[in-house]
């Protein structure tokens, strides 16, 4: 089984980010064949990212997992349960969706910098989220503010082509981490490692410059004090019609509890 060491639980708790080595690697091929189904069958919510002046594709989808049998096998076999419980020092598990991101050779569009946690309608101390590369990455590997969960507003989450505000609220502009010399964490990737990521660190990636493909799974879980709060605006995944109030927990019946209390 994949280790999670008392110093992994330290850093995910301060920094908001930690590398978890090999945590797919026995599930790489099963992932890039789930990928391969995603793009060739894309999903409602799928996108090329095209913004005018960037070149290559940046394709990304979510919420597959139900009609991605690899996907929901790797969720299955793979111990990301047992660790998503470990970093969230949470015993109760549950799904929220899944996300791929594939930037083909050659894509200059960067991953904007911005937060998971604004764009979703459920919040929570126990949250994690693991960006996992199926080739190997240096440049274009996921980077993160360090300690920025931490911080006591949230960005405002922006659409990533016209770079306009999902919503209206009490939100922080767009910070530029290089500029104001933030910390930034970031790591070279073999396939199958894991970035575990809490929904609220400000994180982003350079576009993909390599002659090499870089496709990335990511899986989103919650934990036991995660509960649905109403936005101010439609939410990134929307789930429309899920028909939950403030303070409910995610119904399981659309988000699987992978391990109970």
């Amino acid at each position: 089984m994949t280790q999670v060491t008392d110093a992994d639980i330290t850093t995910y708790a301060a920094d908001g980010v930690v590398l978890i080595r090999g945590l797919f690697a026995d599930h790489v091929e099963a992932l890039r064949a789930g990928v391969a189904r995603n793009m060739a069958d894309p999903g409602p919510y799928a996108s090329n990212n095209d913004k005018p002046g960037e070149t290559g594709r940046f394709f990304d989808d979510y919420c597959n997992w139900q009609r991605i049998p690899e996907f929901r096998e790797v969720i299955a076999a793979s111990d990301v349960t047992q660790v998503a419980g470990a970093l969230m020092q949470s015993e109760r598990v549950q799904l929220f969706h899944d996300h791929v991101l594939v930037k083909e050779p050659g894509t200059s569009m960067a991953t904007p910098w911005h937060q998971d946690g604004p764009y979703y309608f459920v919040e929570g101390r126990q949250t994690v989220s693991f960006w996992s590369p199926l080739d190997a990455v240096r440049d274009a590997t996921l980077r993160c503010v360090a300690g920025s969960h931490l911080w006591p507003r949230d960005v405002v989450p922006t659409r990533w082509v016209s770079e306009a505000a999902f919503f209206e609220g009490d939100y922080i502009p767009v910070p530029d981490p290089e500029a104001e010399g933030m910390r930034i964490v970031e790591f070279e990737m073999a396939p199958g490692a894991a970035v575990a990521v809490h929904f609220r660190p400000l994180h982003g990636a350079r576009g993909n410059r390599s002659d090499s493909r870089r496709r990335a799974f990511s899986l989103r879980l919650v934990g036991e004090d995660a509960r649905y709060v109403a936005r101010p605006g439609p939410t990134a995944p929307p789930f429309p019609g899920h028909g939950m109030e403030a303070g409910q927990r995610l119904r399981p019946d659309w988000f699987p509890v992978l391990r109970p209390a």
